[in-house]
């Protein structure tokens, strides 16, 4: 069966970008395409159909193959929590937790069952495109690597290497990798691509010579800067640091920016919407007065990221806010620091404890052992919407009595204050959906232009797979992936 594989010169080249791409382009070719990346690490995560969670990055280049989600596609999820270590998640469930002390050899372990994800996925299609993680020119990494060159000379996968010429040194940074890394792990390189080029490209070719002649791989094009990406969900909170580029916005919804944010991308539908201006609030800045709405948005560790948000003077900001008349939102984690106490008797995100909420939520929470993963569809302020659970704790209390949602029928979620300017919920990807997104943008007064978010994704998707055709040799991708020139 054919594969391909992209690595990077570094994290935020554009590989989850341009697997998505390719993905889409595959398919629009009548192919039949799966995504798969051995090692994610990443807090944004999405709930497959199998029961387990994959990293949103392999979500949505499975929405790109046009296929189901399959916790096949990311094997091994790592994801950050407080104490320098990282939930190990196997499979899509949980296995406990990987720190410095074992990280090494706890990765090499599970590269055969890295191997089992991938022969699975590549019996059912045609072609499985693959995405490193990090670059491979992290050679003090190299030792049980799962996710780069340790996972692409165990499945004899071709690579691709890309550079982002937007951060400048794309040669270097190209040529270097192959003067670091083993020559072994060199071998397994047939070619390149530069990615996030802006302007002429005429003005690089004498670089990209440069690069074929330095490297001794083949060029497979230049990906100029595409408008497009901006309407794609990302991965890397990296993002979440670049000022938007925006018309003036009426109504302000500030969100911020907690040290372990998971699942941002709920705030993606608020970045289409005109009438809005969505604000990541950095550390070190207060969370603007003039706020209409403040989202506290979901966490891998609520209670150090509840600290976090009392040492900035966050929570000074929020009540200030709330005395004021303004509307607060809290997903998942952000739902349980509205609490009046968010307790951890079991030690999960470290030693046992229990520590004092915002107060603003007449409810509790005790982190539990158990992880809710499932996908929801439900009804809140009056609208339909599709969403998914993703957290490990149980809330209660009066405000409950007054649910945001009802899912699948029958189950309430989440808490209304009394005064109905608090909400909580344990929902993720609540606001995709034009009714509901309408409905709270109504009440903080603001129109909404009601499009659909995932139809506005796809849209994307297509446009990023036509621009690939474009720029890049895909024929000479595939052709590699099947093994020609190996």
């Amino acid at each position: 069966m054919a594969g391909l594989m992209l690595q990077g010169t570094g994290s935020d080249v554009g590989k989850s970008v341009l697997v998505a791409g390719l993905c889409r382009a595959a398919s629009n070719r009548g192919l039949s395409v799966l995504p798969f990346k051995p090692q994610n690490m990443s807090n944004n995560a999405a709930v497959t159909a199998d029961g387990g969670e994959i990293g949103r990055a392999q979500a949505l280049q499975a929405l790109a193959a046009r296929a189901e989600l399959h916790t096949d596609m990311n094997p091994v999820l790592l994801k950050p929590q407080a104490d320098h270590t990282s939930q190990l998640v196997v499979h899509g469930q949980v296995r406990g937790t990987l720190g410095a002390a074992n990280f090494r050899e706890g990765r090499r372990n599970l590269l055969p069952e890295v191997l089992a994800s991938w022969k699975r996925l590549q019996s059912r299609c045609d072609i499985v495109i693959v995405e490193g993680a990090g670059s491979p020119a992290e050679i003090n990494l190299r030792e049980g690597d799962i996710a780069n060159m340790g996972f692409a000379r165990a499945a004899d996968v071709p690579v691709v290497l890309v550079g982002d010429i937007d951060r400048g040194g794309v040669i270097a940074s190209l040529v270097g990798t192959r003067a670091v890394i083993d020559p072994d792990d060199a071998a397994m390189i047939h070619g390149f691509i530069v990615n996030k080029f802006r302007g002429d490209p005429s003005l690089f070719e004498d670089g990209y010579t440069a690069i074929e002649a330095l490297s001794g791989w083949r060029g497979f094009g230049v990906v100029p800067w595409l408008a497009c990406i901006a309407k794609l969900p990302s991965e890397d909170a990296v993002v979440l640091e670049r000022p938007r580029l925006a018309a003036p916005a009426r109504k302000l919804i500030a969100c911020p920016m907690l040290p372990r944010i998971s699942n941002f991308d709920d705030l993606d539908p608020l970045r289409q919407e005109p009438d809005v201006e969505l604000a990541m609030i950095p550390p070190g800045k207060p969370i603007p007065a003039e706020a209409d709405l403040i989202v506290i948005p979901g966490s891998k560790a609520t209670i150090a990221d509840m600290a976090f948000l009392r040492a900035q003077g966050w929570d000074i900001d929020i009540l200030a806010h709330h005395r004021r008349g303004g509307m607060v939102l809290g997903i998942c984690g952000g739902f349980q620091m509205l609490g009046r106490t968010i307790a951890d008797p079991l030690g999960i995100e470290g030693a046992p404890t229990e520590v004092t909420g915002l107060g603003l939520l007449d409810v509790t929470t005790e982190l539990t052992a158990h992880k809710a993963l499932r996908n929801v569809s439900g009804m809140a302020f009056g609208a339909a919407f599709e969403g998914y659970e993703m957290h490990m704790g149980v809330t209660a209390g009066p405000d409950t009595a007054r649910p945001f949602a009802v899912l699948d029928g029958n189950r309430a979620d989440g808490a209304i204050s009394q005064n109905g300017r608090v909400i909580g919920t344990y929902c993720h990807g609540l606001l995709a959906r034009p009714a509901l997104r309408a409905e709270l943008l109504r009440r903080i007064g603001a129109q909404s232009e009601g499009l659909d978010h995932g139809m506005t994704v796809d849209a994307a998707l297509d446009d990023l797979a036509n621009a690939l055709e474009q720029h890049l040799d895909i024929d000479a991708l595939l052709a590699l992936a099947h093994g020609a020139g190996r």
